[in-house]
């Protein structure tokens, strides 16, 4: 029956709504704690999750608005490309002669 393959569809939706907001809920509510116990104001937001664009810009946003500097990345993938290129950095300066943090 085809509307049942589409109330299917609809419930689908809705739960991936529901994770979405939870996984923003939770992070703000993480952001808030620490940020009141160890007086950081500053977020950075980074991992393959935030290749959601609907995740991202509504963390940033919110974050934002809950009075926390927040960055992600801009010029370097959020995902394994960033820990690749992070990875790749620190070897050339390795191979550069530096040997502390890069």
């Amino acid at each position: 029956h085809v509307d049942a393959g589409a109330d299917l569809v609809e419930a689908d939706r809705s739960d991936a709504a529901r994770f979405q907001r939870t996984v923003v809920e939770v992070t703000r509510a993480l952001c808030r704690e620490s940020g009141r116990e160890t007086g950081i104001g500053v977020v950075c937001l980074s991992g393959g999750v935030f290749q959601n664009n609907w995740l991202a810009d509504t963390l940033l946003r919110d974050l934002a608005s809950d009075g926390f500097e927040v960055h992600i990345n801009e010029r370097v993938p959020v995902n394994d490309g960033g820990i690749s290129y992070g990875q790749a950095a620190v070897a050339a300066a390795r191979l550069g002669g530096r040997s502390g943090p890069v």
